[in-house]
């Protein structure tokens, strides 16, 4: 609907004045210095500030350039902003007012966008690498259109008293920039210089800060002579190497006790990737803009031979362009400092591993003392600075392929962006599941998920959780009216939401652990259901304390019907079998009356044990779990039998699959029994004595994927449901998602799947969110 008033009375000269509100993403990212110069050019006089709903203004002028003005404001916006809607209320012309004014901005009722973190933008990296300019080489360039935002600010309205720069002190010429109207670094809140901003210093592997001339040159030394330095950038600090130099990268995972998860690297830029990743049309588009994520590309012929450690056994490496001043800074000095800025376009050899710094499962660190005495015996030096990280912030990873783009950790850039909800009501905080933990908060009829806090496993983990929850409602300002966590009753999330509600005395929801994973999906697309789903993850909590993991639910509002599930296989050692796929293909030996294969099939010392736990289902509970299908398939090939790391086995099964090419599903290769129980203990048979582990791969997606699409398409004839979502940490996997997906379209249904928060649990707590607030409304 048009916001602006009725004008069929007015005359078209008539002079009007207009109040007009914008909410969205328009604070930190140049919209006021964008405003004025609109009014200014369309000579309209008035003014505009920040308030805790976004930006307010009074504009007086004729009505044509009204007008213009309006259409103006979402049609010609700046680059990071997002215009969700303007409100316009008829005022009495003022007599006497001229010109555009920016004023002080005012605090209130908190009701607009959290600005997020962006990419160093190409009008900063002209000066950066410009010898004459004033900020050359200055590692925290920044401009209205860049540079971190979410990761320093600590209230809103988005100012920079507000932010980590407080204790910066502007110089005179930052300041005739910061306060000037139509330059590019108006209230751009972290703007700085060598004068009068944070700076950067080099510590040794003891926290001594080293006496040299240039902090970036004196850390590309180090790393081209071998050595792991932690260097702190916007949302934490990352551990960085010599991509290129196998013996460093092995050292780095001997130091991290990551024995095969890959690692990401940085590159230049897209065109640098040539001899080590295919880059789409998706993919750099992904790659390349302004939030930077990391993004899983297939690799080249001689990915392997030219980074050797990387990614070894998989068919994607992760990859990330620089984002930051100090890696626009490296580069440079591993091209020998080059003129200007034409070779950024041009091929960089180098490549950096770029790994989160953080030891084990605990969270990212982000402060310098804290990276001295967490990242001991980790890092050979230390790049830090002393311009404080507000709001810890991982790197997003991003699939962007044929399938279309799914994201596998929101993070830096990405979050926390709203997700409008066709709902609205009291304010809801969820608390996610045990891993890849994020939590979501409701403001009205928005969800704003929280960047990755990952798994709950440790004291440091727990403790982020915990920082994440008081920072993000305190931003918001946000005081939860209820709180809701999965079923499961020991997850530090649930204790957690109950100690919570306990205490303030307010609503507690206990959601089903499939449930929410559709409901993301649901809440994401906008869609009020009713609808089918399919959740395919690893476990969930069932309702009745059971292990479920591969269901096909039906899901409206608050509610949900179990219409089947994956053929149940037995855990023998129980959590143990996520970690080792053998015990997974045992157990498939067992159900095949095989189990005397057990013992001269594999090599683990406990294979007598594991047997005796099958025939006597002892330590042996059953579980739905699609993702254990994978680990027995690629245990029974030989291509996985224990795992580093979760999804291991999964990944390598795809990534053989992925180079085998395309196959028919196996004939009779599963089984749907009448009360809705899908089995691919056919298929698991067959791969039992298949000789090509490629090629077994891909017939298990293929006959998988066959399994599913006819396992819903009987659903749909049914419920006449058409409407299916599909979500859980296994539709992560590119080729099962898209011949499912294309599978199911055939036969007329519409499929949705995540896109603005991940399918693995990374995505639950916004599904937790909405079931709440479907819950709430119902019970009114």
């Amino acid at each position: 609907m048009d916001p602006r008033p009725r004008q069929d009375r007015y005359d078209g000269d008539n002079i009007r004045h207009w109040r007009v509100r914008v909410r969205g993403r328009v604070q930190g990212v140049g919209f006021r210095p964008f405003i004025y110069c609109r009014a200014t050019e369309l000579a309209l006089a008035g003014w505009i500030r920040n308030d805790a709903s976004g930006v307010v203004m009074e504009i007086q002028g004729p009505l044509p350039a009204l007008d213009r003005f309006v259409s103006a404001l979402s049609a010609d916006a700046p680059p990071l902003a997002r215009v969700e809607r303007v409100d316009i209320e008829e005022q009495e012309v003022a007599a006497g007012l001229h010109g555009f004014a920016i004023r002080q901005s005012v605090g209130g009722r908190i009701d607009t966008a959290i600005p997020m973190d962006a990419a160093t933008c190409g009008a900063c990296l002209s000066e950066i690498f410009d010898t004459g300019d004033r900020r050359y080489r200055y590692p925290f360039i920044n401009c209205s259109h860049c540079g971190p935002r979410y990761s320093i600010v600590t209230a809103l309205p988005y100012d920079r008293h507000n932010t980590a720069m407080a204790p910066f002190a502007l110089c005179e010429e930052c300041r005739t920039e910061y306060e000037g109207p139509t330059d590019r670094r108006f209230h751009a809140e972290p703007v700085a210089c060598a004068a009068c901003g944070p700076r950067l210093a080099l510590w040794d592997a003891n926290g001594q800060e080293q006496a040299v001339g240039d902090v970036i040159a004196a850390a590309w030394s180090l790393m081209r002579e071998g050595a792991i330095v932690a260097v702190k950038g916007i949302g934490g600090f990352h551990l960085m190497c010599d991509a290129r130099n196998a013996a460093t990268v092995a050292a780095l995972r001997r130091r991290k006790g990551r024995l095969d998860k890959p690692f990401a690297l940085l590159a230049l830029n897209a065109g640098s990737l040539r001899h080590v990743a295919h880059v789409g049309g998706g993919e750099r588009h992904a790659l390349e803009g302004a939030d930077r994520p990391i993004v899983l590309l297939r690799k080249a012929a001689d990915c392997d031979g030219q980074l050797a450690g990387i990614a070894d056994g998989l068919d994607r490496i992760g990859v990330m362009l620089a984002y930051t001043p100090i890696h626009y800074l490296l580069f440079h000095e591993a091209a020998g400092r080059p003129s200007g800025t034409q070779w950024l376009r041009g091929v960089e050899e180098t490549l950096f591993v770029c790994t989160s710094a953080n030891p084990g499962s605990e969270p990212l660190v982000t402060g310098n003392e804290e990276a001295l005495a967490r990242l001991s015996g980790l890092a050979d030096a230390f790049v830090v600075h002393d311009r404080a990280i507000v709001s810890r912030c991982d790197d997003g990873v991003v699939r962007a392929d044929g399938s279309g783009a799914v994201w596998m950790r929101r993070g830096r850039g990405q979050t926390p962006s709203s997700i409008r909800l066709r709902i609205s009501g009291p304010a809801v905080l969820a608390v996610g599941a045990m891993l890849k933990n994020t939590i979501c908060v409701t403001r009205g009829d928005e969800a704003f998920v929280s960047p990755h806090v990952g798994d709950l496993g440790n004291r440091r983990a727990y403790e982020a959780f915990e920082d994440t929850m008081a920072s993000l409602t305190g931003l918001l300002g946000v005081d939860p009216q209820c709180v809701t966590h999965d079923r499961h009753p020991d997850y530090p999330s649930t204790l957690y939401a109950e100690r919570l509600a306990a205490e303030r005395g307010i609503v507690r929801i206990a959601v089903q652990h499939h449930h929410a994973h559709i409901a993301a999906v649901l809440a994401e697309h906008g869609l009020p259901g009713p609808a089918l789903g399919v959740a395919l993850d690893g476990v969930g909590y069932g309702t009745g304390g059971e292990m479920w993991g591969g269901e096909l639910l039906s899901v409206q509002g608050a509610h949900f019907t179990r219409l089947g599930r994956m053929a149940p296989l037995p855990l023998p050692g129980g959590d143990r079998a996520a970690r080792e796929p053998w015990r997974m293909a045992a157990s498939v030996l067992h159900l095949l009356g095989r189990g005397a294969e057990i013992r001269h099939r594999f090599h683990d010392p406990a294979t007598s044990v594991v047997a005796r736990m099958l025939e006597r289902r002892i330590n042996a509970p059953l579980s739905t779990g699609a993702g254990r299908l994978f680990d027995a398939a690629a245990a029974l090939l030989g291509v996985c039998e224990y795992a580093s790391y979760e999804g291991q086995a999964a990944m390598m099964l795809e990534g053989l699959a992925a180079r085998f090419g395309p196959l028919k599903p196996l004939e009779a290769g599963y089984t749907i029994t009448g009360d809705g129980e899908l089995s691919l203990l056919p298929t698991l048979d067959f791969l039992r004595t298949c000789p090509d582990p490629a090629g077994g791969a891909a017939l298990f997606h293929a006959t998988l994927a066959a399994g599913l699409a006819a396992w819903v398409g009987r659903a749909v004839e049914q419920t006449g449901l058409r409407q299916v979502a599909l979500s859980g940490g296994c539709f992560a996997n590119g080729i099962l998602r898209q011949h499912v997906r294309l599978a199911l379209e055939a036969q007329g249904v519409s499929v949705y799947g995540a896109t603005q928060v991940p399918p693995n649990d990374g995505g639950l707590s916004l599904g937790q969110a909405w079931v709440a607030l479907h819950t709430m409304q119902e019970g009114a």
